[in-house]
């Protein structure tokens, strides 16, 4: 087993630093919004559940309490949300780790190598079809956070067929991210929504293939650009110092001979990789176990995880020697979950949330319909910022949908509500999945802000034609 310095996941100092500053900001904002924006809350019906027509405005001073605020990263993991969050920083642990153990085991060299050297002359269509099972992925079972557990795979192959990390994070959670948002049957946006406001999820499916097909262009569009450049100059790569080290570890994998030993080690990961594959699509399909998909995977990742490493391993020590090093690696993305998710506490704790929807729900009374649709879209964005759970939002954004006279078909409602949620997914800095993913390739978030921006530009717009296109065909 090779004792690499660095863990697989490598927060540097610098955009720790940046990211913990800028969370710990947005936090500060959240706090003090408490003390400006009135205090509400939406009454219930007679099944106990939230009537959002029902609000009114709570008396008493506004604010929630500063030592409460202040302490809200801690706090929110006794909240209601602490369980989710307790249950994903314990997935992203296991997970790092296990990779670790696969890489020090030389699993990823294992498996890599043989599939570069597969698709030595075939590069851009392995990028093609990479990238489109993870938009498939994201747009028919929902999956997104599960895909961390395949990055350090697609990046590194990329490294090794010539392209670099960056390529790797584009074709795999970035794919899988406008997969996400350009849902088709995605059961925890699509489904869940249409469930919640009573329509026909498969009623006008059509638009929605349409809008898969215009995104999936567009991302290719951007990742074969970027490729181009790097072609031309691979020090233009954003990930450049960090794939050196892994072009050094395939070099010098390749320069030894296949032996009875690797073959077993790729054997043992393919299958351990396969299992983990199926697990992801069975959990995400059989409504049953769809709740319980991270909890089947962080048991399986934890056991197996370590199984694969001592098989793999002559010296069983060095195994958990990995796993306690990828454990410690992954560390510092718990205080980016911890800030993210605090600001939800804040409003939550503040009583402002209800006040805000209310207010928003006010403006858009009485508004052209094509109006109503931007404003209905611009408060789901207000809101996936604070909120990253599709299902908290779903429950509360089609709550209201479910009742209201918007003017618009249920159809749209749930379009309106899909796109809002998943794009920004790999654009906010409170998605927990997009730092954990930087982290892991070495990136700074400005820098994938800065490089990023053209695509959500043109996203933007194609969402807007969108919107504006259904509206005017009755969608």
């Amino acid at each position: 087993m090779k004792n690499k310095e660095k863990a697989l996941i490598n927060v540097s100092k610098k955009t720790f630093i940046q990211v913990t500053v800028l969370l710990f900001a947005l936090m500060i904002v959240a706090i003090v919004m408490t003390y400006v924006v009135p205090r509400g809350q939406f009454g219930a019906l007679e099944d106990g559940t939230v009537n959002y027509l029902d609000y009114k405005e709570l008396e008493g001073k506004p604010g929630i309490s500063i030592v409460k605020g202040i302490f809200a990263p801690f706090l929110v993991f006794a909240s209601g949300d602490g369980i989710t969050l307790i249950m994903l920083s314990l997935f992203l642990l296991v997970i790092s780790a296990s990779f670790q153990v696969m890489n020090d085991a030389g699993g990823i060299n294992a498996l890599i190598g043989f599939v570069a050297g597969k698709f030595m002359n075939k590069k851009k269509l392995l990028i093609i079809a990479v990238a489109f099972v993870f938009m498939c992925f994201g747009a028919f079972l929902g999956l997104f956070e599960e895909m961390l557990t395949m990055l350090p795979i697609v990046t590194a192959l990329c490294v090794m067929i010539g392209f670099d990390s960056f390529t790797g994070f584009l074709i795999s959670i970035i794919a899988c991210g406008f997969g996400f948002a350009s849902a088709i049957t995605n059961p925890f946006t699509v489904i869940l929504a249409s469930e919640i406001i009573k329509t026909n999820p498969m009623e006008n499916i059509w638009f929605r293939f349409i809008i898969f097909a215009v995104m999936f262009l567009l991302l290719l569009g951007f990742i074969f650009l970027y490729i181009r450049k790097i072609k031309k100059d691979p020090t233009a790569s954003l990930t450049y110092a960090h794939d050196q080290k892994l072009r050094e570890s395939a070099i010098n994998t390749g320069s030894e001979s296949e032996t009875a030993h690797t073959k077993k080690v790729r054997l043992v990961y393919t299958v351990f990789l396969l299992v983990s594959l199926a697990l992801i699509i069975v959990a995400s399909s059989v409504s049953a176990l769809r709740g319980y998909t991270v909890v089947i995977l962080l048991a399986y990742f934890l056991i197996f995880g370590i199984i694969a490493g001592l098989i793999c391993t002559p010296n069983k020590k060095d195994v958990f020697k990995s796993f306690l090093k990828g454990l410690l690696g992954a560390l510092p993305t718990l205080v980016f979950i911890a800030l993210a998710s605090s600001i939800k506490y804040i409003f939550d704790e503040g009583s402002i949330m209800p006040t805000v929807i209310h207010g928003i729900n006010e403006f858009s009374s009485g508004k052209n319909i094509f109006v109503v649709a931007l404003v209905i879209y611009a408060v789901v964005l207000v809101l996936e910022f604070f909120i990253s759970s599709s299902t908290a939002k779903a429950v509360l954004v089609m709550g209201i949908l479910s009742v209201a006279s918007v003017g618009l078909t249920k159809n749209m409602s749930v379009l309106l509500y899909t796109f809002a949620d998943g794009y920004t997914n790999v654009l906010f800095p409170t998605s927990p999945v997009l730092l954990i993913s930087l982290s892991m390739i070495e990136l700074d978030y400005f820098k994938w802000v800065k490089k990023s921006w053209p695509l959500f530009l043109i996203n933007l717009a194609l969402v807007i034609g969108f919107i504006i296109l259904g509206i005017i065909i009755g969608y």
